[in-house]
Parts: C-alpha cells; structure tokens; sequence
C-alpha cells in the first residue's frame, strides 16, 4: 500500500494533480473537478492540524470501514460523502486545485512527525495509517477523474 509519506508517492500524487484539466470528465459520482479538489482538502486538513478532538470515533465505522482506509483494495465507485465534505456550491477549479497541492506539500513534510491525535472519525490511527489513508482518498478521487 502506498503512503503520502514515502517520496515516490508524494511525487506521484503531485503529478497527478498536475495533469487535471479545466475540461477533466468525471468517471463516476456527481463533483465537479472544483468540488474534489475542495473536498479532497479537509481530510488533509484533520491531519496537518492534528488537533484532540473531542469526538468519540464510531464503533460501526471503526468496526467495518477503517481498515479499508488503509488497505490495498481500492475503494468502490459512487461511496456516499460525509456532509461535512459536500458542496453543492461551484468551486473554481484553478484555486482549488492549487490550495490542494499546498496541503499535500504540508502533509507530505510531516513525514516524521511522532505524536497524531485521533482523527474524529476513525479513531486512533498509527503514523503508518495516516499516510496511507490520505495517500488512498487522493488516489481514489484521482482515477475519478482519470489521472
């Protein structure tokens, strides 16, 4: 499984991101390229603040979908979206897309921090976790737009 945090993979991801386009078409779901690039941001966020939250991660959800945040096994097409990471405004594709990279960067250079808080969701997750779950989101919303 690849990580946000291994070089290779940040380079990749970057690449990746480089090579949307304004005219980018969708292969599933209902973002808009704006969209994605504004919802793939918050995840990263959670992460770089690193913030104790006060929230008690879902048993359910740590039960059957955590795991899968960090597997190999890439995720189903169409996956409902957290309310908190919708947008039903139109987002401007150029500056969220560079806000975006931004964030990877700095995710990306935490890639020897020692101490995470829990996310909010799902709990406890280990250094390896994380850089694998961010590195798993990006990833599935990059093939959503076919890069």
């Amino acid at each position: 499984m690849k990580s946000l945090f291994n070089e290779d993979a940040y380079k990749e991801v970057l690449h990746r991101i480089n090579n949307l386009k304004d005219n980018s078409q969708r292969q599933w779901g209902k973002m808009s390229l704006g969209q994605m690039a504004w919802h793939c941001q918050y995840p990263l966020k959670i992460a770089i603040k690193n913030k104790e939250s006060d929230k008690k991660a879902n048993f359910i959800i740590k039960l059957f979908v955590k795991k899968s945040m960090y597997n190999d096994k890439p995720w189903r097409k169409s996956l409902p979206t957290a309310p908190a990471l919708k947008t039903k405004e139109e987002k401007d594709f150029t500056r969220e897309v560079e806000k975006l990279k931004e964030l990877v960067t700095q995710f990306y250079a935490l890639k020897n921090r020692e101490k995470w808080h829990s996310h909010p969701v799902f709990g406890v997750l280990t250094h390896d976790q994380w850089g694998k779950m961010e590195y798993k989101h990006l990833d599935h919303h990059l093939r959503q737009f076919g890069v």
